[in-house]
């Protein structure tokens, strides 16, 4: 049982030797024990533990500690640092007992106190150049254990690390004015390096704001109360002798802008309005002017009345002033931080004063060179103070900026030469005048020019002659002048005269209706003579003209036609149906031959586009049927002969219906269809016909077949007594044509035989003129219902059976005999 309860726990019922292995006890629990022995007759009493024995595994000496690391090394010492052993022995660790070893010699020796429970110790006292080794052992109240594994032979020097940095800060830092801010850091180098700070490459002094603190491992450098002088680039340097390493932070100490520069210049006076100007503040405060307040005050009253808060150019309209009040006016600075001092203007008084002078006339532009131009204009308005300047601008016609002609000035005179016009280009000329208020409004831009030198006639064109000719026209043609007189030719007259009259005639009225070199005259007389001349035009004129060599008698030139053939007119042209077909030819021949379209030799569709130009001819359906397929000719005609080309047209189109659609062979649950193939197959190969069957009853058409390639089809499955329609249409590979339908339903009925003949037909009484006869059925009835017997008699001797009657039963008596 537990030392702390009072019931016992059976452990076991069956040992027989004496002793047992109590299992299942918790570690740092007390327990007492009990004993008692059994025979056959029963248990005995109990013999108990004297005291409690507590669990707990048996003390031994501690393992040995673990991670023997060395952290420094100097010329004289060594400082080490381990961790506990895994196991204390069941006890708790009372000291560590730290070992060195000179290399070379055999003992360890005892370097750490007594009683020592720091797992960190610096042995001092080393000789610099020795090579040492070290080992750690743990002690408990059994003894002390294992020593840990030796550290690596340890040479006594000083150790060398360069210089770490690492900065709390960023590049770059923003303090608004009078705050403090601090640039912190970590380094670390070995010897310890020397730490400077740096502000625009001039080194930092403490003062009464400026604080530096440095620790073997930390930096900072604060400033209480910053003004906006601490803006700057901020460097700090930590170096020993075996490098350096920098850290940047670029602060920017920001505030509101101090007030703007005046004084505030009015620009402009009028009666209702003012224009006023100011420069920037010096100071923007570290953050770029986002805005200038302006406000203006009646200098009679005590209220500022806001004109903008959304402005960022220093010039500003003041509106919505009374005529002849003073005024002054109040700008405030904006940036992001804040709004500056006001700059307060001096007071103005509200009335229209001298202007500038008003824009002068449009300018006239005379004696045009291909690099100058004189601009000429009136005198306008002064304003109210004389003209002390006008200025001259030139843009080229294209262009959005206007050039000033000169930078002298251009006074009295109300004209200039314009000089260093580029030749060819086109420009536009304007004048404003300028007095002591200053410079007006432009005129309105002159009449566009071309820089370039007065033109000239044009020397006549070159070498007219007459290169066609037809019974009512003349074709001309020349080479254009040798001397344009420099300007461009605008076009040629062409004139003609009938030879024996004295008067030339126009054949054009202006020279830009020609403006190639190469004319046809028409309306000409057939038959008649004709000269012709030409001549050319510029800007300046006509030329003297140039005469063709020799008179043209006006009569066709003949030429036998020609047919150049496109390529839809080959042979054969297939069009699918629904499609448009193009016939086209280039047609040559002079005079131009007429044009004849026949469609197997009658005239073409009306549906036919029949298109005739001076090159050549085209035919064009549009939406072709089947019936547009044929052969299709083409004829060109002239007094020089003709000529005629074929193309055979299909139009592929579906398949007429087939033809001859037959019904045979006729069973109670079958028949036997036959037809033939269209006469028309659309142009294209039959690939199957469609079958189908209808119910007489029934609206429904239903398919039988649909892929047969055969002209007959044993249609199965019919209902007894049944009547049906049956239908066939043919398929091309452009579709389905029109069905072919049975005239009269079929009924689905065996076909009717004539009955097999009675049997046993004997007399049963004879009388003299008459007998009574009986039979019986006979074998077959032929498919139907027997209705009757048909009974005949002969005289014996005789050749012929006479009718006497039928009869419906199987018996007669034939009288009469």
């Amino acid at each position: 049982r537990e030392s702390d309860h009072r019931a016992w726990t059976p452990v076991t019922y069956t040992v027989t030797r004496q002793n047992a292995t109590v299992q299942g006890l918790i570690q740092g629990k007390a327990y007492f024990f009990r004993i008692a022995a059994e025979n056959i007759i029963g248990m005995g009493p109990f013999t108990e533990t004297t005291k409690e024995i507590l669990i707990r595994d048996p003390i031994t000496v501690p393992d040995r500690p673990e991670d023997l690391e060395v952290k420094a090394v100097t010329k004289n010492s060594v400082t080490l640092t381990w961790n506990p052993p895994k196991y204390n022995g069941g006890s708790d660790i009372t000291m560590y007992v730290l070992e060195s070893r000179l290399i070379g010699k055999d003992k360890f020796h005892k370097v750490t106190k007594e009683k020592m429970l720091d797992r960190k110790f610096t042995v001092e006292g080393l000789k610099e150049g020795d090579s040492y080794e070290f080992r750690v052992s743990a002690c408990n109240i059994v003894g002390q254990g294992k020593p840990s594994f030796c550290t690596k032979p340890i040479t006594c020097k000083d150790e060398i690390a360069p210089p770490t940095l690492d900065l709390d800060f960023r590049d770059k830092l923003i303090v608004r004015v009078g705050e403090a801010f601090s640039l912190t850091g970590r380094y670390s180098g070995k010897p310890a390096p020397k730490v400077t700070w740096l502000k625009d490459d001039i080194v930092v002094k403490e003062d009464d704001r400026i604080k530096i603190k440095t620790t073997p491992t930390t930096l900072c450098l604060g400033i209480v109360k910053s003004v906006r002088e601490d803006t700057g680039r901020y460097c700090v340097t930590v170096e020993n002798s075996t490098g350096s390493r920098k850290g940047f932070c670029q602060v920017h100490v920001v505030d509101r802008p101090s007030p703007p520069v005046g004084p505030v210049i009015f620009d402009e006076v009028f009666k209702d309005h003012m224009v006023v100007s100011w420069k920037p503040p010096l100071d923007d405060g570290g953050s770029e002017i986002t805005n200038y307040i302006i406000e203006k005050k009646d200098t009679h009253k005590d209220l500022w009345m806001p004109v903008t808060s959304a402005t960022v150019k220093t010039t500003c309209k003041i509106p919505k002033l009374l005529e002849g009040r003073e005024y002054q006016i109040r700008i405030y600075a904006e940036n992001l931080y804040g709004i500056s001092d006001p700059l307060i203007s001096d007071e103005m008084k509200a009335k229209d004063r001298f202007r500038v002078p008003d824009a002068p006339e449009q300018p006239i532009i005379k004696d045009v060179t291909k690099d100058s131009a004189v601009v000429v204009w009136n005198k306008p308005y002064d304003g109210g103070k004389p003209i002390t300047n006008y200025i001259v601008e030139k843009k080229e016609t294209m262009a959005t900026r206007w050039v000033k002609a000169t930078k002298d000035p251009i006074f009295p005179g109300t004209k200039f030469k314009v000089p260093d016009l580029l030749e060819g280009c086109q420009y536009e000329f304007r004048v404003s005048a300028e007095n002591e208020i200053g410079v007006g409004d432009p005129s309105p831009p002159s009449k566009p020019i071309f820089a370039r030198d007065p033109i000239a006639k044009p020397s006549p064109p070159v070498n007219p002659e007459a290169v066609d000719k037809t019974k009512n026209s003349v074709d001309l043609s020349w080479q254009p002048p040798r001397h344009d007189g420099n300007g461009k030719i605008i076009g040629y007259l062409i004139e003609f005269q009938k030879v024996g009259d004295e008067e030339w005639k126009q054949a054009n009225l202006t020279a830009d209706s020609c403006p190639e070199t190469n004319y046809k005259v028409t309306g000409l007389t057939e038959g008649l003579t004709y000269k012709f001349r030409v001549k050319a035009v510029n800007a300046a004129g006509e030329s003297d003209p140039a005469h063709v060599p020799d008179p043209v008698e006006v009569k066709d030139r003949l030429e036998p036609p020609e047919l150049i053939l496109d390529a839809n007119m080959a042979r054969e042209q297939h069009v699918k149906a629904g499609d448009t077909l193009r016939l086209s030819a280039v047609i040559k021949g002079v005079p131009f031959p007429k044009v004849t379209w026949k469609k197997e030799d009658h005239e073409v569709s009306p549906k036919a586009d029949i298109e005739v130009t001076g090159v050549g001819s085209k035919l064009e359906i549009r939406n072709t049927v089947h019936e547009d397929g044929g052969m299709y000719s083409l004829t060109v005609e002239n007094p020089a002969g003709s000529k005629t080309v074929s193309v055979k047209v299909v139009v592929l189109d579906k398949p007429g219906p087939p033809r001859n659609l037959n019904v045979s062979d006729v069973r109670s649950d079958s028949c036997y269809l036959t037809w033939m193939e269209p006469e028309d197959d659309g142009g294209s190969v039959i690939t199957n016909y469609v079958v189908e069957r209808k119910d007489v009853a029934s609206a429904q058409w239903v398919a039988i077949s649909s892929s047969s390639k055969k002209r007959s089809h044993m249609a199965k499955y019919l209902m007894e007594g049944t009547q049906y329609l049956f239908r066939v249409a043919a398929e091309n590979q452009y579709g389905r044509g029109p069905y072919v339908e049975t005239l009269k339903p079929i009924k689905a009925i065996d076909p009717l035989h004539p009955p097999g003949p009675p049997k046993n037909l004997h007399h049963v009484d004879v009388d003299k003129t008459e007998v009574s006869l009986v039979w019986n059925r006979p074998d077959r009835d032929g498919g139907a219902e027997i209705t009757g017997y048909l009974v005949e008699y002969q005289e014996d001797g005789a050749d012929e059976w006479t009718k006497f009657q039928t009869v419906p039963m199987l018996d007669c008596v034939v009288t009469g005999l």
